[in-house]
């Protein structure tokens, strides 16, 4: 809802200023979204008068006029607008005025002839962006009047965010009233009363559809001059508000409905036939909108109707057949009620939406409609002219307000804040309320134009914006608590997420539902736990796995052309279970998965650029897991390359897998590479080992390396277990540190290179220990590899 400050202070006067109102409003919970200023800052520019128009006798663009600026003296100023005229009162800026930009006025020789001062048009202010001539002012307009007065360009517009609740602040009146209820003060509307019928034009109406618009009001008023100008206050406030000025019939509709919330309806009287009534449409009626639509309308379009065609989408938008032009001279005025539940999502049903529909749909004031007709009636006669005709009105049942019951004891309850019966009194009479005493209890009636005020709560909710929210205490929760133990067998899961945003993981969340082809692509799941209320139709079923989220973020990561990715997630996945879950035939496990895309690190001059691979992930998989070490085995996946993938085994037990995406998936997915993934079992990561206490040697440690040749195809896992198996004692570590093939070594075979380091506790270790432990693993290699010595 856009406004004028000052249209709103011409409804309660009130001192406060402009930041504070817009701070009160907010509190109040009627958000200040944006605040504007209808005109940049200027000086000393007042209203000119001219008097007098030459040709400038050195340019054929210019005129020398004279110009009265109320100082007795007129002003000779050059000027090359092309509208300027004898007569105009137009905008002057004096020598010295200083114009949006800080362009300074001053007096100056142009083409030979002096100009004291500078003609100004509505882009030159600031005001507009019209550019095309000297901005005219009211012929009544005095000359030297400041025009940032004359105008009110000290004003300013307010946007509010309202909440879809508070319909009754969709207007200038609304807006007031809570002005009027927050600051004290009394709200000061403008008086409407019954036109004079001076003519005996009428319509008759109907209600076909009583339920969708109890109430249906109109009004004929012949003899209207529809080129009648609007009036420069009235445009001047719906710019302000947001709305261009159109013609005076239609403005006038708009301005009634930004000043009391009724929205209203202009149809060309002459091209009407019959009575006009409110019923639903017919089954593939179509209507043409005023906005060029045609629309094919479905059974519960609730429409306005004459005896022979369809004329308007009630409460939503005018139909073209029925609507004002410039030559209309007879009106029929429309102003009605119509349900919310009537009006509600048929206008976005169609792609289109209107202020209409959007004050309808969250109910405007039933009792304020004959109100607007009047306040319409009254500004077309005014403005246009014409004979007002009687009144024409339907009425069936209009909305029940039953009556509200309010307990002292449940405010304070709610609140935290005690208030004496006096006090709750004194707030809900500033909203002006139906409210009657019961006790300490108060029975109020909500008034007609507020719809959200259903249930005891919302009696509460208004005496705490009241009250104000500042001034509600915050009081901090009470409660015996003790600290929980941290039992030393286990990690919390921050620190897993600590450890891989420290290696350059970003964690993400992603939807707990997929796609129910990425089940079957990723994890092979054709008999997904399937929604029965999906929030979208590619949203249907329950992940059963962390991959296909992840692929979906680094998609959209690419997307947005970033080239190297690094994230993990924690979640819940969702198994179907025969037994042994929490809930029957399901089951619910908490994993954790990562994913590596682009380059192993990112762009720099000092190392070669490469992409991430395999062992990159499996070494961050290790910093995770230590101090725990697991083995990685050759295995298969279903989202995973055939022959990159391994198992996690940790402690006997398979926990996860990583690997590269599988290349039937990096094409579908459109990939520019295969990232690495991995998904692990949350509960096998957060179990930490007990320590254990060890003496650290004080002696000298021996070191030997030692270069096998092995089988190709032997995996190096198996032979790490069988020497891990059978380390004599001495041997404190084992470590692979090369593998070779090609010049030097046989095919089939490969040369493998372990550094062996060996200390005791308690003595040197003697050269013959050293050789007799190395010896015996090269013995242990040789029998169970068939592994040769490498010299």
């Amino acid at each position: 809802m856009k406004f004028s400050e000052s249209w709103l202070r011409s409804f309660v006067a009130t001192d406060r200023s402009g930041d504070e109102l817009s701070h009160l409003l907010t509190m109040a919970g009627l958000e200040v979204e944006e605040v504007e200023a209808v005109a940049p800052a200027f000086s000393q520019v007042v209203v000119g008068h001219v008097l007098e128009v030459t040709k400038h006798p050195n340019a054929d663009r210019l005129n020398v006029c004279r110009v009265d600026i109320g100082s007795g003296t007129p002003a000779q100023i050059v000027c090359g607008a092309p509208n300027v005229a004898v007569g105009m009162k137009v905008p002057c800026a004096l020598p010295g005025a200083v114009l949006p930009g800080d362009f300074v006025i001053k007096v100056a020789k142009v083409r030979g002839i002096e100009s004291s001062g500078m003609l100004c048009s509505a882009k030159e202010l600031g005001i507009d962006a019209d550019a095309s001539g000297l901005l005219p002012l009211a012929a009544n307009a005095q000359a030297g009047d400041d025009v940032r007065r004359l105008l009110d360009l000290d004003d300013r517009m307010l946007t509010l965010k309202l909440t879809p609740n508070r319909a009754d602040c969709l207007s200038l009146t609304g807006i007031a009233r809570e002005v009027a209820a927050l600051t004290g003060t009394k709200a000061q509307f403008p008086a409407v009363a019954s036109v004079a019928i001076t003519g005996n034009a009428a319509r008759a109406v109907a209600l076909a559809a009583p339920a969708a618009c109890p109430r249906y009001c109109g009004r004929v008023i012949s003899g209207v001059d529809a080129r009648a100008a609007t009036p420069e206050w009235m445009a001047r406030r719906l710019l302000r508000s947001g709305l261009r000025p159109i013609s005076a019939l239609v403005d006038i509709t708009n301005y009634v409905m930004l000043e009391l919330g009724q929205p209203l309806h202009a149809f060309d009287n002459a091209r009407l036939q019959g009575t006009v009534r409110a019923r639903m449409a017919q089954p593939d009626e179509t209507l043409r909108l005023l906005n060029g639509e045609t629309l094919t309308l479905s059974d519960d379009i609730l429409l306005i109707a004459d005896d022979e065609k369809p004329l308007a989408m009630a409460g939503i938008m005018g139909g073209n057949d029925s609507a004002i032009t410039l030559d209309t001279t007879e009106v029929f005025l429309e102003s009605a009620f119509f349900a919310p539940a009537a009006i509600a999502g048929r206008a976005r049903r169609y792609g289109f939406s209107s202020d209409a529909s959007h004050r309808f749909e969250r109910g405007v004031d039933f009792a304020g409609t004959l109100r607007a007709l009047e306040r319409a009636s009254e500004l077309v006669v005014a403005i246009c002219g014409g004979q007002s005709g009687p009144l024409s009105e339907a009425l069936a049942e209009l909305p029940a307000r039953p009556p509200l019951r309010l307990r002292t004891a449940r405010v304070a309850r709610v609140l935290g804040v005690e208030f004496a019966p006096d006090t709750i009194a004194e707030l809900l009479g500033h909203l002006a309320l139906d409210c009657q005493r019961d006790g300490d209890d108060f029975v109020v009636t909500p008034p007609s134009y507020r719809f959200d005020l259903e249930i005891e709560e919302d009696l509460i909710e208004e005496i705490a914006r009241l009250y104000g929210y500042d001034n509600i205490p915050s009081q901090p929760p009470r409660a015996m608590l003790s600290m929980l133990a941290q039992s030393e067998d286990s990690r919390p899961l921050p620190r897993l997420r600590q450890i891989l945003a420290d290696r350059g993981f970003q964690e993400v969340i992603n939807f707990a539902f997929v796609e129910e082809a990425r089940e079957a692509d990723f994890a092979d799941n054709r008999k997904p736990v399937r929604l029965a209320n999906p929030i979208a139709s590619q949203l249907a079923v329950m992940r059963s796995s962390l991959i296909g989220g992840l692929v979906g973020t680094l998609q959209a990561n690419l997307r947005r052309r970033q080239n190297r990715v690094r994230i993990f997630e924690t979640g819940r996945c969702f198994l179907r279970d025969q037994a042994g879950a929490p809930v029957a035939g399901f089951r619910q496990p908490w994993r954790l998965g990562g994913l590596a895309f682009g380059g192993a690190q990112p762009e720099q001059w000092g190392s070669p650029a490469r992409a991430v691979d395999f062992f990159d992930l499996k070494a961050d998989l290790e910093a995770l897991l230590l101090p725990a070490v697991a083995r990685f085995e050759k295995a298969t996946h279903p989202a995973l390359h055939p022959g990159r993938t391994a198992r996690v085994v940790l402690d006997g037990k398979t926990i996860g897998f990583i690997g590269e995406l599988h290349p039937q998936w990096v094409q579908k997915y459109e990939l520019a590479q295969a990232p690495v993934l991995f998904e692990l079992e949350l509960a096998a990561l957060l179990r930490a080992r007990l320590p254990q206490f060890a003496e650290v040697s004080r002696q000298p440690p021996a070191i030997r390396d030692v270069a096998l040749l092995v089988d190709y195809d032997l995996p190096l896992q198996t032979l790490l277990d069988g020497f891990a198996a059978h380390c004599p004692p001495p041997v404190q570590e084992l470590r692979l540190f090369d593998i070779y093939t090609g010049k030097g070594v046989p095919d089939g075979k490969k040369s493998v290179a372990f550094r062996i380091v060996m200390q005791d506790t308690q003595k040197t270790l003697q050269d013959s220990e050293v050789d007799f432990a190395v010896q015996k693993l090269i013995d242990y290699a040789q029998q169970a590899f068939s592994a040769q010595l490498r010299v």
